[in-house]
C-alpha cells in the first residue's frame, strides 16, 4: 500500500525492511491527547470525537473494544473501513461481501489519507488505523493505538458508561514491562515472522514468537488473567493478535509452529475474554481472512481462502 507525500497520495511505499531483511514498523505521527480537564486543548466531552478504525486491523481493534469495555459508544462515533488494501489506500465504502464495514457519516471521506490531509496539507507519511479524530478543530489527534486506549480509560470519568480501570496505578510497572515484551514478541513479532525478507530475519522472529508464547502459556497456568484475577490493559493488548492467529498469522505469515487452539492455557484465556460483555461483536475472524490474503507481498495472487477455521464458542471454566 502506498504512502502521502507532501499532500497527495502515492503509490511508492515506504520502506519497512533493515538491511538483514527484518521487518521494522514505522512509528506513529499524530500524538495528541485528550485530557479530563482539557488542559491539552482537548477536553473530554461527549460527540466531540470521532474514531476511523477498520475491524481487521490488531492495533485499531485495541480502540474498538476499548470504547465497549468503557461504554463509550455514546460520546464517540466511529467509521470501519474495507479490509482490503485498496489502490488509494483504506477505503470507506459499502461491500456485500463486507456487511460489517461503514462509509465515513462524519466527513464523507471515501479514502481515509484524505482525513491525514485535512488535518496537514503538506503530511507525508504512512496512512494508517486507528486515528482518533477532532469534529470540532478538524484534525486527527492521535493514531498511536497504545495512547488511544489508555485516554479512553482515564479521561472519560463522567462520561464513560463503565469505570472500571485497566491500568490501575498499583500494576502499572507491570502492565508496562508485559506489554513491552508481547508487543516486541507477539503482537508485532507476527509481523515480523510475515514481513521478514531473509529466511536469517525470519528465523529469528519465529524463535522469539514461540518462546514467548511458550512463557505466556506457562504464566497463564496459574492465574485467569496475565496480571491475576482482574483484566488490565496488557491482556487487552494481547488479545488482538490471538484471534488472528489461526485463521491468518499461522497460515500467511508462516506462524505455524502449532495454532493458538493448540495451547491450552492461551486458549481458554482467549475464549474467556471473548466472552466478556460486547467483545464477541468486535471479534470478525472472516474480515480477518480477507484482510491479510490481501496483501500482496505476502498473497501476490490474492486469492482470498473460502474457510474461516476458527471458534472461540463459549468460555472455558475457570
Amino acid at each position: 500500500m502506498g504512502m502521502v507525500i507532501d499532500g497527495h497520495w502515492t503509490e511508492n511505499p515506504p520502506e519497512e525492511t533493515g538491511t538483514g531483511g527484518e521487518f521494522r514498523r514505522i512509528p506513529s505521527v499524530f500524538r495528541d491527547r485528550i485530557t479530563a480537564d482539557g488542559s491539552s486543548g482537548y477536553p473530554a466531552t461527549a460527540g466531540r470525537y470521532h474514531l476511523y478504525v477498520g475491524y481487521h486491523c490488531p492495533w485499531a481493534h485495541r480502540t474498538i473494544m476499548f470504547r465497549v469495555l468503557k461504554k463509550l459508544e455514546h460520546a464517540i462515533s466511529i467509521s470501519y473501513c474495507l479490509p482490503y488494501f485498496r489502490e488509494n489506500g483504506w477505503t470507506f465504502d459499502l461491500r456485500p461481501e463486507c456487511p460489517d464495514c461503514t462509509l465515513d457519516q462524519i466527513n464523507n471521506f471515501h479514502y481515509l489519507y484524505e482525513a491525514y490531509i485535512k488535518a496537514d496539507p503538506h503530511y507525508t507519511g504512512k496512512v494508517t488505523i486507528p486515528v482518533l479524530w477532532d469534529k470540532e478543530t478538524n484534525k486527527i489527534i492521535n493514531n498511536e493505538s497504545s495512547e488511544i486506549i489508555r485516554m479512553f480509560n482515564s479521561e472519560f470519568v463522567g462520561i464513560a458508561g463503565d469505570d472500571t480501570d485497566y491500568y490501575p496505578e498499583p500494576l502499572r510497572k507491570e502492565i508496562d514491562a508485559i506489554n513491552d515484551f508481547i508487543y516486541t514478541n507477539v503482537n508485532n513479532g507476527v509481523y515480523r515472522c510475515g514481513f521478514a525478507r531473509s529466511q536469517e530475519a525470519y528465523d529469528a522472529a519465529y524463535t522469539a514468537l514461540f518462546s514467548a508464547l511458550d512463557q505466556l502459556e506457562a504464566r497463564l497456568a496459574s492465574r485467569r488473567y496475565l496480571l491475576g484475577d482482574q483484566q488490565t490493559e496488557a491482556d487487552w493488548r494481547l488479545f488482538p493478535t490471538l484471534v488472528r492467529f489461526d485463521v491468518a498469522y499461522f497460515s500467511i505469515f508462516k506462524c505455524n509452529r502449532q495454532r493458538m487452539s493448540d495451547f491450552p492455557n492461551l486458549w481458554r484465556f482467549t475464549r474467556d475474554l471473548y466472552s466478556t460483555p460486547g467483545i464477541a461483536a468486535t471479534v470478525k475472524p472472516r474480515i480477518y481472512v480477507q484482510n491479510y490474503y490481501s496483501i500482496e507481498r505476502v498473497n501476490p495472487t490474492g486469492i482470498i481462502p473460502c474457510g474461516t477455521p476458527v471458534d472461540f464458542g463459549v468460555a472455558a471454566s475457570h
